[in-house]
């Protein structure tokens, strides 16, 4: 690259980061992404329980690159009414009678998770949170629908926009199976510790920050920010 077409990018990237709040809050159009994962009694996210819910804030450091900031992770109790599907549980594995889970109700799980996004979000100079999720816009839909049962006015994330990893993945490394996308990425994945809302939700952010920051190593940031100058 030309030195004078590499100093003007340079000269971009920091003056545009210097007008910024944070530099989260320009990355993703001041949206903030937070990994989700749940596991669940079945697939209708209208009739079937909640029984796990995690989360997994995201951060930048001072060279502009994604990483994992904090984890929050709940079980649930089932709400009353919920479908228990067999077959779910038998995937899982959770037994949702189980005391040693210390489960909560919907409630009180949903806010343990929202309550540190909002911190989050604030931190960042962000406008809200974008879930981030591998398949998506399943772990929206079940947490907008617990949200809306428990009748919460302020849940953080944006009411339809997502970004999933099986996509990313899928063009970044050919594969839309995590472990399998993981594997190609260079991060350990345990199949052993898979399922579990925790757990895949930590795998979910190292896949989102991996493909970010390699998007962001072949100059695509650096190409985005010059189109704005």
């Amino acid at each position: 690259m030309p030195a004078a077409i590499y100093h003007l990018q340079v000269r971009i990237f920091v003056t545009h980061r210097h007008n910024a709040p944070h530099p989260m809050a320009d990355r993703f159009r001041g949206f903030l992404p937070v990994v989700v994962d749940v596991e669940t009694a079945g697939f209708n996210p209208r009739t079937d329980a909640l029984l796990e819910i995690a989360a997994v804030t995201l951060t930048m450091d001072e060279n502009g690159y994604l990483m994992v900031d904090q984890s929050y992770d709940a079980n649930v109790i089932p709400f009353p009414g919920a479908n228990l599907e067999q077959s779910a549980l038998d995937f899982t594995g959770i037994n949702p009678d189980d005391p040693a889970r210390n489960a909560v109700a919907e409630q009180e799980a949903l806010e343990k998770i929202f309550k540190p996004i909002r911190k989050s979000i604030k931190s960042h100079g962000c406008k809200r949170a974008v879930l981030v999720g591998h398949n998506a816009a399943f772990d929206h839909s079940f947490v907008t629908n617990a949200s809306d049962r428990c009748n919460i006015k302020r849940n953080p994330f944006h009411p339809f926009s997502t970004f999933d990893t099986v996509s990313l993945a899928g063009l970044a490394y050919g594969q839309t199976v995590l472990a399998k996308a993981c594997d190609l990425a260079g991060i350990e994945f345990d199949g052993k510790q898979a399922h579990s809302a925790l757990y895949d939700t930590v795998k979910t952010a190292e896949l989102f920050c991996t493909i970010v920051n390699q998007w962001k190593d072949m100059g695509g940031w650096d190409m985005l920010l010059a189109t704005r100058d």
